[in-house]
């Protein structure tokens, strides 16, 4: 497959600490998602914006469709905007609250030109129906909306402009769980509908199983696992990932399986740990897992993995493990 966004070593610090430390990975042509999971502080939204050049790397090279998004500049930097949304976590906080709905939509399709000014009413329309509005909310103000309307508005604003590729960030974490369902489906039908491409952000297995079909894990910044979404999920190669799994409840008595807990907070990313970054928090950790950076190693076809004792986290072998 074609790779559409491309990163490639990609490092972004914060002074002294290293928030996405060398992280590759491609999300090819759609309709395709990649998701990226991992808890809190675990690099994944500065990541995201890294990708949109709203962070500038420290090192590493992040490319859409071939071309250096660092290098950008003018009609090409212009482009790329319209190319490459971002869908927030919070709608609230990115839709101007002076501004009513209408507005917003025709202010995204002016500035990057997408129709002539006698279609922007019909366009807005058209999105607005899109995502499953009526043409009376384009008089609205975002604080007349409700959260699930206003998650609408901003879906509605990232497709004014026709890209290629959709950030989503948390996209439906500060939504009810009916509300969820309901912008989950919009979202599978616009990746098939207008074929495109996913970087999901999120903490949310479930999410990232319905709509991504790779999922990336990221511990402290780095890739700990990588590989196709079902494969991961079923099978995960990294404690960590087992943890992550082990967090979603099995309603299903029957499919349950060797549980992974992890204790005690992330450690300090200005000073992580040496040797695999996880151990301190691990519950299989060895020695080795103490001295030695597991590289990051195809353990299955189509799988990669950070740790030392891969082969045995995907055969569930903890208890030879721990002892």
């Amino acid at each position: 497959m074609t790779a559409l966004l491309s990163l490639r070593d990609v490092e972004v610090t914060f002074g002294p600490v290293r928030a996405v430390a060398g992280v590759s990975l491609d999300v090819p042509e759609g309709p395709y998602g990649v998701g990226v999971v991992g808890e809190s502080g675990s690099g994944k939204t500065t990541l995201g914006r890294a990708v949109l050049r709203l962070v500038r790397p420290a090192a590493g090279v992040v490319a859409f469709a071939g071309r250096d998004v660092a290098r950008l500049r003018g009609r090409e930097l212009k482009s790329f905007r319209g190319d490459a949304q971002i869908v927030f976590q919070d709608p609230g906080g990115t839709l101007d609250p002076r501004m009513r709905v209408g507005a917003a939509l025709g202010e995204a399709l002016r500035v990057h030109d997408v129709v002539p000014r006698a279609q922007v009413g019909a366009r807005i329309d058209a999105l607005l129906e899109e995502v499953g509005l009526e043409p009376a909310h384009t008089s609205r103000f975002p604080h007349q909306l409700s959260g699930g309307q206003r998650q609408r508005v901003a879906i509605a604003r990232g497709l004014a402009v026709e890209p290629r590729l959709l950030v989503l960030d948390e996209p439906t974490s500060a939504l009810d769980v009916t509300v969820q369902a309901r912008i989950l489906a919009l979202f599978e039908r616009l990746r098939d509908e207008r074929r495109l491409a996913y970087l999901l952000i999120s903490h949310n297995l479930a999410v990232v199983e319905r709509l991504c079909d790779e999922t990336v894990v990221l511990y402290l910044g780095r890739i700990v696992e990588q590989g196709r979404t079902e494969e991961v999920l079923a099978r995960p190669a990294h404690p960590y990932t087992h943890a992550l799994r082990s967090a979603v409840p099995e309603l299903d008595l029957a499919s349950r399986r060797q549980r992974v807990v992890v204790s005690g907070p992330p450690p300090d990313p200005a000073d992580p740990p040496p040797g695999c970054v996880f151990h301190p928090r691990c519950p299989l950790a060895a020695d080795v897992c103490r001295t030695d950076v597991p590289p990051l190693r195809e353990v299955a076809p189509g799988r990669l993995a950070a740790c030392h004792f891969a082969e045995e986290v995907m055969a569930e072998d903890f208890v030879a493990l721990s002892h």
